[in-house]
């Protein structure tokens, strides 16, 4: 273990949502909520305006609506994300050459191998404490001035507390816990913020009565090994006392995003497995959103009663990261396996990964909102054949527009955060559709509020363009 707080762990804040209200004047200070809008739609980011409304994520957004009506609710902007990402790790990499990057706002950074390590070297752990926090300060004060954007950072002596550090540190703070201090930051937190702790491991220490950290930590490590397996519980053993001697490992490239959970008690019921199946998925989406990542191919385990463990995967078209379609393609591979006698283990993931792409998010939301449309339509059409002596039921809405070669779908679908410009208005970012018109406002993301203007969906003079960098850059 280390005896300088030496890693960082930095985490942006309300990332996605963030980068909106920085993109578009008229949200500053509003709550504003990303993610999948359609009816199955899953909220990815909410910004903190949003979150005292009680909204989070991977809350499915139908809930986020009924709690917070009047947030700002917008599809992911991937690109613009990526490209902040990148000004960010940049920053990080200038004070380190071992950077770990988790995801597009997350990363771990050794500062011992960097420009720093020298002077870290030679100092005291009290001096060496103070310029850990000065650096940790200068970055996130540059990280502001650069992107318009706040981060929070945790600075320790391992990964595991430098990361704890950083959620204690949240919104736009800095927690420095200096080793030898590990034992009385974890002591009072749940079971739960240790990682590799889900809900089986929950449950299983909450059988034999270990609530918190410091009570787990008390027992024995054979005792724990006991109730949690050997390998998991020496790991546990080992990171409820504060000791983690993970390196920082630069250039991670996840081939692969997976999650799997273990079952207490069997799963025997077909429809209960499938529910997990869908559960599996959501949080897989998440991960691989986080990532900025779309992915091919799709995978599911499964462990068996009698512990036999079995694989099936599917290849699609392209890269997606649709929940709905990765969630459709499980269940289909979970139809090749026999599910009877009862299910340990279930798992999800994506392989074949892709950077994602403007074409590709377009491309796979007007595929969702026009499969919404049509079974909205038919739903209305059934209850029509079902009750044709009442009234008569109101028009559908007018479907959305499709695809064709002279019209390709992405200009013809809007989605509300879209970036786009007007050839006499300029840019703006769309606020709504429907009804064969889209609603824009035009504003940047260094001018006043903008004004509100209404369009045919399919007025030649709007077009989608690449977002505007969040700080003007000099001429």
């Amino acid at each position: 273990m280390r005896t300088l707080p030496s890693i960082l762990h930095l985490d942006m804040d309300a990332f996605f949502a963030s980068v909106e209200q920085a993109a578009k004047p008229s949200l500053r200070g509003k709550p504003v909520i990303v993610g999948g809008l359609g009816l199955r739609g899953v909220v990815s980011t909410c910004s903190y305006e949003a979150r005292v409304f009680g909204v989070r994520s991977a809350m499915a957004t139908a809930v986020a609506r009924r709690l917070c009506p009047n947030a700002a609710y917008l599809w992911p902007r991937f690109v613009a994300y990526r490209e902040v990402s990148e000004q960010v790790m940049a920053m990080i990499r200038e004070l380190s050459p071992l950077v770990e990057q988790l995801s597009v706002d997350e990363a771990y950074v050794d500062l011992e191998a960097g420009p720093y390590g020298p002077a870290l070297a030679a100092a005291t752990p009290a001096e060496g404490a103070e310029l850990v926090q000065a650096i940790a300060q200068d970055l996130r004060a540059d990280i502001e001035e650069r992107t318009a954007l706040t981060a929070s950072i945790g600075a320790a002596g391992s990964k595991l507390m430098a990361k704890i550090a950083s959620e204690q540190a949240k919104p736009n703070g800095l927690v420095l816990v200096t080793p030898g201090q590990e034992r009385a930051v974890l002591g009072p937190m749940s079971v739960r913020a240790l990682p590799g702790v889900g809900p089986a491991t929950e449950q299983a220490l909450r059988r034999a009565g270990l609530l918190t950290v410091a009570e787990v930590a008390e027992q024995s490590e054979d005792e724990l090994m006991r109730l949690l397996g050997k390998a998991h519980g020496a790991g546990v053993s080992l990171m409820a006392r504060g000791l983690d001697e993970r390196e920082v490992v630069p250039d991670r490239d996840a081939k692969s995003v997976s999650v799997e959970d273990t079952y207490e008690v069997d799963l025997a019921d077909r429809d209960r497995i499938l529910h997990e199946l869908d559960e599996l998925t959501a949080r897989c989406v998440r991960r691989l959103r986080a990532a900025g990542r779309s992915g091919r191919t799709v995978v599911i385990k499964v462990r068996r009663f009698d512990f036999s463990t079995l694989t099936r995967s599917e290849t699609l078209r392209g890269p997606t990261d649709d929940e709905r379609v990765i969630a459709a393609t499980a269940r289909r591979l979970a139809a090749q396996v026999n599910l009877t006698g009862g299910i340990r283990l279930l798992g999800v993931g994506v392989s074949q990964l892709a950077e994602y792409t403007q074409e590709d998010l377009f491309a796979h939301a007007a595929e969702a909102e026009a499969a919404e449309a049509e079974a909205a339509e038919a739903e209305i059409a059934a209850q029509a054949d079902a009750d044709s002596s009442g009234p008569e039921p109101e028009p559908a809405a007018e479907p959305l527009p499709t695809a064709s070669a002279a019209q390709p779908v992405r200009w013809r679908i809007w989605l509300p955060g879209q970036d786009v410009t007007h050839e006499e208005y300029g840019p703006g970012w769309v606020q709504g559709s429907g009804v064969g018109r889209v609603t824009v406002r035009f504003e940047t993301p260094y001018s006043p509020p903008g004004r509100v203007r209404t369009f045919p969906v399919d007025d030649a003079a709007l077009t989608p363009s690449d977002p505007l960098p969040l700080r003007q850059r000099p001429e």
